[in-house]
């Protein structure tokens, strides 16, 4: 019988062959198991012996989902405050994360104006204060998406927002949506690397 003992993460293959053999040849049995993150997995017959560990590194919880190791709300004066019950931002695993921003008027709470390329730039500009309380900018964006009431406006919103992400621009997803909160005409999301 041969075993082989790896990692998940790019680790070469130890053969362990010769200290393990078996001189009976066995039927095909496979067998598997997961004990304290170190998933196991055997399989073996005469024609093809194999086994292998594999470690994972990763911290998790007992459903096996990701452990944040640090959240931290991100808010500022200089944007508009959230108007449901939302962060403006949460840093979290180096990331920050920019919850949906509309084009309003910090010192307002109400839209610039009916205007999507005047909504657009008080968009844009919200997204930059908060990416800044948050220790990021512009340029450490890595993904946003657009929502725009109008579809048709796609074209005057995207000339606008070059400005802001003229080199290296962020992945980017856009929709058009039903409606946006407070009959805004678009509405914009970031993640930013810190």
């Amino acid at each position: 019988m041969t075993w082989s003992l790896f990692r998940s993460i790019n680790a070469p293959t130890l053969d362990l062959s010769s200290s393990l053999r078996s001189s009976t040849p066995t039927p095909l049995v496979a067998a598997g198991a997961t004990l304290a993150g170190v998933s196991l997995f055997r399989m073996s017959s005469s024609s093809l012996p194999f086994a292998s560990l594999s470690v994972s590194a990763s911290a998790s919880d007992d459903n096996h989902l990701p452990i944040i190791r640090k959240k931290e709300v991100v808010s500022t004066d200089k944007a508009p405050p959230a108007i449901g019950p939302y962060s403006q931002a949460i840093k979290a695993n180096g990331f920050v994360f920019v919850s949906g921003v509309l084009g309003l008027v910090p010192e307002t709470g109400k839209l610039i104006s009916d205007d999507v390329e005047d909504q657009t730039y008080q968009v844009l500009k919200n997204i930059g204060e908060i990416l800044k309380a948050g220790g990021a900018s512009y340029c450490s964006a890595v993904k946003t998406t657009i929502m725009l009431a109008d579809l048709a406006d796609f074209k005057k919103v995207n000339e606008i927002y070059g400005k802001y992400f003229p080199h290296a621009p962020p992945a980017r997803a856009t929709y058009q949506a039903a409606a946006l909160p407070l009959n805004a005409k678009i509405e914009i999301d970031c993640i930013a690397v810190l």
